[in-house]
């Protein structure tokens, strides 16, 4: 995949969907790993799929965070899942990367060669492959070793309905960018190809 260019100050403070588009084509570096976000999905505050539905808990207090805050969770008792929040309540889960920055190390902790394909490809490979741990949430991006900066400009997009969920699932609100190699499952054959505006 070509760099993306890159942009400079991530806006945070957008409706979620917005962001998860926004943050295609960012540049993600934990603690010096890291790459290009190819794939999200958007979970907000009034969406059965997502985990602030039921409002705070001592689980999802990050996702009342202010804008720009890590929420990290475990998934199936085994996977670190990274999640950007946006407004309150709403988050987008980072679902695949392109690994560019710290990739030995990645590969090291992902026990694969690596040019594996499967090295960032899917929320739970994302999350070991960055070495994330459950008290990183709660953490700010921008600090504590944690890097987003976004695309310098417009990108082509595909967009589909969420995966791996039981509630809301016609939701067209998971995004990946176009012609990119690495996310984690394959778009619809007939996802429409988008410009984002953001």
């Amino acid at each position: 995949m070509a760099a993306v260019p890159i942009g400079g100050e991530m806006d945070f403070d957008q409706d979620v969907v917005t962001l998860a588009r926004t943050l295609l084509g960012a540049r993600l570096v934990v603690r010096g790993a890291g790459g290009t976000v190819l794939e999200t999905e958007a979970y907000g505050r009034d969406d059965p799929a997502s985990h602030s539905f039921r409002g705070p808990t001592l689980r999802n207090a990050a996702m009342f965070g202010p804008p720009g805050t890590v929420y990290v969770y475990l998934s199936y008792g085994c996977h670190l899942c990274l999640n950007v929040v946006g407004r309150p309540g709403e988050a987008v889960l980072l679902r695949a990367l392109c690994p560019e920055v710290g990739v030995e190390e990645m590969a090291r902790r992902r026990g694969l060669p690596p040019d594996s394909p499967r090295l960032a490809s899917g929320p739970g490979r994302l999350g070991q492959a960055l070495g994330l741990e459950l008290r990183d949430s709660g953490k700010r991006f921008g600090a504590d070793g944690f890097v987003l900066l976004p695309a310098a400009g417009p990108l082509p997009f595909l967009e589909g309905p969420r995966i791996g969920i039981s509630r809301a699932t016609d939701l067209p609100w998971r995004f990946g960018l176009a012609g990119a190699a690495g996310i984690s499952r394959p778009f619809p054959a007939l996802s429409a190809i988008r410009g984002r505006t953001g």
